[in-house]
């Protein structure tokens, strides 16, 4: 069953490589949905597929790729919609 999570993510996420390596991590679990930066220096996200490869991918944005600082993330639930792929 597919679960739908929204993410923001707070802290140094821009200019750090944050989109690329979220994108690289969605597509290696088959994670659908997108990522983007927002004018509030945050990065938005939005996961769609198998619950597990969902949490990961929102552990890994916990966490951020190196030379991040995440400081704060805010997960929202949502109603799948049948996301395919990933984009970045």
């Amino acid at each position: 069953m597919a679960v739908r999570r929204r993410v923001v993510v707070s802290g140094r996420v821009q200019g750090v490589g944050f989109r690329a390596a979220v994108s690289r991590h969605a597509r290696t679990r088959g994670v659908a949905g997108w990522v983007r930066n927002l004018p509030t220096g945050q990065v938005e996200a939005v996961f769609e597929g198998d619950e597990a490869a969902v949490e990961g991918m929102i552990r890994f944005c916990g966490d951020g790729p190196r030379g991040a600082q995440v400081e704060g993330l805010d997960v929202v639930d949502e109603p799948p919609v049948g996301e395919t792929g990933f984009s970045a």
